[in-house]
């Protein structure tokens, strides 16, 4: 067992033998949280009605025979990554608009006619860590991933909600527009926004960086940029626990990226590389947008 996950000491009172020492293992994890604002939606057009028996066997039927119609999407197409201030060099939040109101990560059916953002920072500055519960592997492990341990994911979720009422306070919403449900209106003070993201922020499912790749110098690496775990002969990791920091996005398509890549890195094949690749500038720092 590679230590790490639980130091060395920890394995060995749970009778498994450190074959490697690599305090890394477990350490450095990320993940990236995020909250749902929602607004009631004044017109029957939210997946609502979706829910109703009669209308879920249509629209499973529509999709069986068509590939058609509401069963045929997730109904996440829009989002968009904006900074959160001035002075911020890239975009550093995300948001995901859905036509429908999410209570519980759906396992709660929606109560009304309803839309909503989810939204989050991308680089957040909280860090965690996990470890091995037992020697039994069906066990789940221990996770502690200290979210808002810092001030400054306190500020950025604070620009979440400010920024997500800016967009839904938009004209362009306003047939639409009912009252807010989440926060809701009285939600107004720095405290109070502190105090509702303690209380109904999420993860978005992106735990990552646990086993985190740097050169051999470094004390918390775990494995080499090849891949190739530290110290261990014909073993690699290849997935997002290799990320040395959280990506500004989704974990899918980096991932698999990563995939990619150790598949040529293990073929031998040459690195694939595109000349004069556009970076984002913002036009001015000096302002939000």
């Amino acid at each position: 067992m590679l230590s790490g996950i639980g130091n060395a000491d920890d394995l060995k009172k749970l009778g498994i033998p450190v074959v490697c020492h690599l305090p890394g293992v477990g350490q450095n994890l990320q993940d990236h949280l995020e909250i749902y604002i929602q607004q009631a939606c004044t017109r029957p057009i939210t997946l609502h009605s979706a829910q109703k028996p009669l209308r879920k066997v249509c629209i499973g039927l529509e999709w069986l025979w068509k590939f058609t119609g509401e069963g045929a999407t997730a109904h996440l197409e829009t989002g968009g990554f904006i900074r959160s201030q001035p002075g911020v060099p890239h975009p550093d939040i995300q948001f995901h608009f859905l036509p429908s109101q999410v209570i519980d990560h759906g396992r709660v059916p929606t109560q009304q006619e309803a839309y909503q953002v989810h939204v989050g920072p991308m680089r957040g500055t909280s860090v965690g860590w996990l470890k091995l519960r037992s020697a039994n592997p069906q066990d789940h492990p221990v996770i502690q991933p200290n979210y808002l341990s810092t001030e400054t994911d306190i500020e950025d979720f604070r620009l979440c909600v400010k920024l997500t009422r800016e967009i839904f306070a938009q004209e362009a919403l306003a047939p639409f527009r009912g009252k807010e449900l989440q926060p809701g209106s009285h939600i107004q003070s720095d405290k109070e926004i502190d105090a509702f993201v303690r209380a109904k922020a999420d993860s978005a499912y992106h735990p990552s960086c646990t086993c985190k790749m740097g050169q051999p110098s470094d004390p918390t690496a775990v494995v080499d940029p090849q891949t190739r775990v530290l110290g261990v002969e014909n073993l690699r990791v290849v997935d997002a626990s290799i990320m040395p920091s959280m990506v500004s996005g989704n974990l899918n398509a980096p991932t698999i990226m990563i995939a990619e890549k150790a598949a040529d890195i293990i073929k031998g094949q040459p690195a694939l590389w595109d000349k004069d690749v556009p970076v984002y500038k913002p036009r001015t720092l000096a302002t939000q947008r």
